[in-house]
């Protein structure tokens, strides 16, 4: 099959030396970053403080546009921050929760980050449970979201199974009963088509990290235009005045996404972030599912040659980026895979994550699965036995 997006294939380094199939957890990092970096370096050298009055400072909101630009977004509406415990902190920084509308609705297979947040902010947490540990029926959704519901906590495309849920229905019926969304976009941003305008979102977050190929550090905080105004989140900081260089002792907030940045911007990050979504914007988001929809079909395929159980949804329209293999001993397969520079990871409940993105060849699916097929038969991942569970 001709395929164009390969063409990217040269812009990212481990393409090279490893098969690379993690860009849900860690994206590959394109070659233009060193000179980013470079860049970031050069300006600090030469420049030095002079150089948050020549661009640094308005960074978080800049990068920002070029996220925007992914998730559908007006530019300006989206602030940068260190990762999305702390965007969707400062979120829920703006709310007191006091009966009779003292609810947060989540689910248990939302990432657990997020959770330990919500469960410390004197919420009531309804936490809906799945039947197959696959995903969370929408009707599950609409059913529990009540006049008794301030937020709801809802992953796009859940992290462990890459079940896409019904963001757009989810959001509009929380609207009906007056609750607002947040919106983790962090499995779907860059890889599932996500429109935040078309679905009237309240707050979006997500990060670089993964699919965006920005690297750590590059978290990002959508709110909706018309609703940031009437916020006033307790997690802030001097970035978010009016007059920043003034020091005044009280707080004036602007009124568009400077009101939720905290302190001073990860700098580095920021630049390191510049590179991926240049390209991401460049491919574009529809381009990149098309392909994602056909490789994880074909996962789906050799999984089920080989007898192996996946985690994964099968309706194609339900599943994100993702193909977990449910198999025997995966921890340790998934050690031996990473040795023989087969990039994957494990998490519990899942099995063996593979995330092929749009520089990734059929090919390199074809390979990991006889790897891993070799590793099971051969009993190669007993040489991994005890080994504790990590990032990968």
């Amino acid at each position: 099959m001709n395929d164009p997006l390969l063409r990217w294939r040269a812009e990212f380094p481990i393409l090279a030396t490893s098969t690379y199939l993690i860009s849900n957890s860690l994206g590959a990092m394109p070659r233009g970053v060193r000179d980013d970096l470079a860049q970031f370096a050069e300006t600090w050298a030469t420049r030095g403080v002079r150089a948050w009055a020549e661009g640094w400072w308005e960074l978080p909101v800049e990068a920002g546009n070029a996220v925007a630009t992914l998730l559908k977004a007006p530019q300006g509406s989206i602030s940068m921050h260190q990762n999305v415990t702390l965007a969707e902190a400062a979120v829920l920084s703006c709310f007191e929760f006091t009966a009779p509308r003292n609810r947060i609705v989540t689910t248990k297979l939302n990432f657990p980050s997020l959770t330990y947040l919500q469960r410390g902010c004197g919420a009531e947490l309804v936490a809906l449970e799945s039947e197959d540990g696959i995903g969370i029926p929408t009707e599950a959704w609409l059913n529990a979201i009540d006049e008794r519901t301030k937020l709801v906590a809802l992953d796009h495309v859940l992290f462990r199974s890459a079940y896409i849920q019904d963001a757009e229905t989810i959001i509009r019926h929380a609207h009906t009963v007056g609750a607002l969304v947040i919106l983790d976009t962090f499995q779907s941003a860059g890889v599932v088509p996500v429109d935040l305008t078309a679905w009237d979102a309240d707050f979006a977050v997500g990060g670089a990290l993964k699919w965006l190929c920005g690297g750590p550090g590059s978290a990002y905080l959508y709110v909706r235009p018309d609703l940031a105004a009437s916020l006033e989140p307790r997690l802030t900081g001097w970035q978010s005045h009016t007059r920043p260089f003034g020091f005044e002792w009280d707080l004036e907030r602007r009124e568009d996404a400077y009101r939720f940045l905290t302190g001073t911007p990860a700098v580095p990050s920021l630049y390191a972030s510049e590179e991926g979504l240049r390209i991401l914007n460049e491919i574009g988001v529809d381009a990149i599912r098309a392909k994602s929809s056909h490789q994880t079909r074909r996962l789906l395929d050799l999984a089920d040659a080989h007898g192996w159980p996946t985690h994964t949804p099968r309706n194609d329209a339900q599943r994100g980026g993702t193909v977990a293999f449910d198999v025997p001993h995966a921890l340790e397969a998934s050690r031996e895979l990473l040795r023989r520079d087969v990039v994957v990871d494990y998490r519990p409940g899942a099995g063996i994550r593979m995330s092929p993105h749009f520089y990734t060849t059929d090919d390199e699916l074809d390979f990991a699965a006889d790897e891993l097929n070799q590793i099971l038969a051969s009993g190669a991942w007993k040489a991994h036995e005890g080994h504790q569970a990590t990032v990968t």
